[in-house]
């Protein structure tokens, strides 16, 4: 297993995270995610721990609740040994306050997923979504006063664009509130988005980035090809969020194939071992409803890519540059530019 620091922390986590949101049982738009009973859980955390994992991630609203509840079960008397993040803002109940990112919502929410998980505190806290009807100094303040009462130790949001985690970051230094210090976002061979703006914000703020969805629902597996569209019914037959070319997507998934033939390897592993190499990712989160697939999963972090098949990736999924990327990148001056470059080069070879 790979370790690393959670941003600008000093907190260790695995890279390979295990993500729980196939714990529990339900209906509706991610039923067919839900689909680990108690047992299969604590199974499946058992493999994880074995094999090095120390980062879990949950959610409160992952099947209303329970996969927080079997997350807490499973770890017993484990959980002093690893690290917990669970998110907040999302809608728990028919009650029109019981969602969103205000002070009442967020108090009574990890309150309430402290007693789910069954513990003392709640090592990192993100910010599920937006809240367009909360003031965002509001949630920030609210945030800060739960990691001063122990509640909580390190903070951090899920699916924000980057202009308002900026100003978000901004705030907490001007009022010396907690700073967000993770962030989790989608990002994948097939979704390079991140790239344009976030990226570069999260390396200047020292926010470590959390992946969700690695395998792009499942595509990049290598069970969906142009010959069997619906991967003899996998998961993206029944949830399927996550827009990306599929044309495009299958031509990366045979590259993932010809690469891993080389490595004896799965497309999986292939796909999660580019992810690896980024240097701004923290932890990928692998989620799993059968030992095989988290084994597979984990078989990542021991796949080391060589340079040309990492460039040739790159290449094959290089996202196209938005305004005003693109104009920047052709106004650097030249000159100035190289020459720091071979400074940085001799520096090198100095050390």
């Amino acid at each position: 297993m790979q370790y690393t620091r959670l941003g600008n922390t000093g907190l260790v986590v695995s890279r390979s995270a295990f993500g729980c949101m196939t714990f529990g049982s339900g209906e509706g738009a991610l039923g067919s995610v839900y689909k680990v009973d108690q047992s299969g859980a604590t199974e499946l955390v058992a493999r994880a721990l074995d094999a090095g994992v120390n980062f879990f991630n949950t959610a409160d609203a992952y099947a209303n609740g329970q996969s927080e509840m079997m997350l807490g079960k499973a770890l017993g008397k484990r959980r002093q040994d690893v690290v917990i993040a669970t998110k907040v803002g999302n809608r728990m109940s028919e009650a029109l306050i019981d969602q969103g990112l205000s002070r009442q919502h967020i108090i009574a929410s990890v309150q309430a997923s402290l007693k789910r998980l069954n513990t003392d505190y709640i090592d990192v806290y993100l910010v599920h979504r937006l809240d367009p009807y909360t003031p965002i100094e509001e949630t920030l303040e609210t945030l800060d006063t739960i990691v001063k009462q122990g509640m909580v130790r390190y903070i951090g949001f899920s699916n924000w664009p980057t202009w308002l985690a900026t100003k978000a970051v901004g705030l907490q230094r001007a009022h010396n509130w907690a700073q967000f210090r993770a962030a989790e976002m989608y990002y994948s061979l097939v979704g390079r988005d991140l790239e344009h703006e976030m990226v570069p914000f999260v390396q200047d703020a020292g926010i470590g980035v959390m992946i969700w969805s690695p395998l792009a629902g499942g595509f990049l597996s290598g069970k969906y090809t142009r010959e069997n569209p619906g991967g003899n019914g996998g998961r993206l037959t029944g949830f399927d969020i996550i827009p990306f070319d599929r044309e495009r997507g299958y031509d990366v998934v045979e590259q993932l194939r010809a690469i891993g033939t080389r490595h004896h390897a799965s497309p999986a592993q292939v796909a999660l071992a580019w992810l690896l190499s980024r240097p701004f990712i923290t932890s990928i989160l692998v989620g799993a409803s059968k030992i095989g697939q988290l084994e597979d999963n984990l078989g990542a972090t021991s796949l080391s890519l060589s340079a040309d098949e990492l460039a040739t990736l790159d290449r094959l999924t290089e996202p196209k540059a938005i305004y005003p990327n693109w104009f920047n990148a052709t106004i650097y001056d030249a000159p100035v530019r190289d020459a720091l470059t071979n400074e940085a080069r001799n520096a090198l070879k100095r050390s």
